[in-house]
C-alpha cells in the first residue's frame, strides 16, 4: 500500500532555506516518477518540481525555478525539495504524490492521493 510522509516544513524567514523530504513505501521512487505540490490559503494546489524515475526529467515551475532543487536518496526511497531564497509568495502546505505524469514543461499527479502535508511560512 502507498504511503508518503513529508517532513521539513516550519517558518522561516525570508531569504531563508528549508528541506523538504518525502519518504516513500509501497513504491519504488527509482521506477517511478514522484512530485512536489504545494497549496496556499485560497488557491489551488499547484506543481512545484517533479523528478522522473530515471532522473533524466525534472520540472520546476517558473515561480521556483533557479532557487528549488528535487534530488532523490534511492536506498531511503526519499524524494527532497531543497528551497533557497524563500519568498513569502512560497508559503503554503507542500505535498508529495506518486507516481506522476512529467513533462518538462508540466507535472500532473495520476491518483488523487496525497501524504499529510507539511506546512512552510515564509515570513519575518
Amino acid at each position: 500500500q502507498l504511503q508518503l510522509v513529508e517532513s521539513g516544513g516550519g517558518l522561516v524567514q525570508p531569504g531563508g532555506s528549508l528541506r523538504l523530504s518525502c519518504a516513500a513505501s509501497g513504491l519504488s521512487l527509482d521506477r517511478n516518477a514522484i512530485g512536489w505540490f504545494r497549496q496556499a490559503p485560497g488557491k489551488e494546489r499547484e506543481g512545484v518540481s517533479c523528478l522522473s524515475g530515471s532522473e533524466s526529467i525534472t520540472y520546476y515551475a517558473d515561480s521556483v525555478k533557479g532557487r528549488f532543487t528535487v534530488s532523490r536518496d534511492n536506498a531511503k526511497n526519499t524524494v527532497y525539495l531543497q528551497m533557497n531564497s524563500l519568498k513569502p509568495e512560497d508559503t503554503g502546505v507542500y505535498y508529495c504524490t506518486a507516481p506522476v505524469i512529467i513533462r518538462q514543461t508540466m507535472c500532473a499527479e495520476i491518483y488523487d492521493y496525497w501524504g499529510q502535508g507539511t506546512q512552510v511560512t515564509v515570513s519575518s
